[in-house]
């Protein structure tokens, strides 16, 4: 496996076929689902569309497949899961796991 970036980073398309390159943060589970949040590589950090990203982890056809969260509140109380975790995580550059 190679630690060429230091984080893992991945590209996924979306249901439009447009590719986004992702550096991911953390995963954690919460009510019986994964959720996972990442950070966009391709995109400048002065850009307003700039910012945490947040997936689901579904199960589709026995394969596991990265979704987004549609419901509001979920995405709110996962949200401030994580950013409990990386804000305290941010002092130290590079946390292992």
């Amino acid at each position: 496996m190679s630690e060429e970036y230091g984080n893992d980073i991945v590209t996924i398309t979306d249901d439009d076929g447009n590719e986004y390159v992702l550096e991911h943060l953390h995963t954690l589970e919460y009510k019986g689902s994964f959720y996972m949040a990442f950070l966009p590589t391709d995109m400048d950090e002065e850009d307003e569309d700039y910012g945490l990203i947040i997936l689901k982890v579904i199960e589709e056809n026995g394969e596991e497949i990265l979704g987004s969260v549609d419901d509001q509140e979920e995405l709110e109380e996962v949200y401030e899961l994580f950013a409990a975790v990386l804000f305290d995580e941010e002092d130290g550059e590079n946390v292992s796991e």
